[in-house]
């Protein structure tokens, strides 16, 4: 498969220009810059760099690892308090981006190479507490990380980006697999009729 060949270094390009791009430099001003950065971490990079990694050389993990870093790295670094201890110490923002890279790779290893209807099931129970995360954010008419541009707008904005980019990331992904299994299991029952 030649094309695993450039997803390596594709993976390291996003998240080189997740961290060392304006990209990276904006996130301390601007919410949407911060989340996008975030995205590229998690949903770009790390899926790329496991898809360029033959799937049977890496460890299987449980799902429910790949789950909660995943979840939990989105969670945890969304907690208002946390969030600011990011934005204020270099050490933990440097920490911040390499926990969303690390948390990407453990939460795509599940899906990566398999098989079955869990990595579709997988995916949508991903969504939904980015979905709700990214609803509170958009619906909550309040500020709540400290003003960056313009605090509510620049929220919204950001509350939105994930909110769309994280569904179709994991649903697209998904359908893919869904649709993979469903023709296995049909080439199945012609073979047996």
């Amino acid at each position: 498969m030649n094309w695993r060949i450039a997803c390596v270094p594709g993976g390291i390009a996003a998240a080189a220009t997740a961290v060392a791009s304006p990209l990276a430099h904006l996130d301390h001003h601007s919410l949407v810059a911060h989340m996008l950065q975030h995205l590229i971490l998690m949903m770009v990079a790390a899926p790329l760099i496991l898809l360029g990694i033959r799937s049977e050389a890496l460890p299987r993990l449980p799902v429910a690892v790949g789950w909660l870093a995943g979840t939990g790295a989105v969670i945890l670094w969304h907690v208002p308090a946390v969030f600011n201890l990011a934005l204020q110490s270099t050490f933990w923002h440097d920490f911040e981006r390499g926990s969303f890279l690390l948390a990407g790779l453990l939460f795509w290893r599940p899906v990566i190479g398999s098989s079955g209807w869990t990595a579709p099931l997988y995916l949508f129970l991903a969504t939904l507490p980015c979905d709700a995360l990214s609803a509170f954010l958009v619906f909550c008419g309040h500020v709540v990380y400290r003003p960056h541009l313009s605090a509510l707008d620049d929220q919204e904005l950001a509350g939105a980006i994930m909110w769309v980019a994280v569904t179709f990331f994991y649903l697209i992904p998904a359908l893919v697999l869904a649709s993979r299994e469903l023709s296995s299991a049909c080439a199945v029952e012609i073979r047996v009729a």
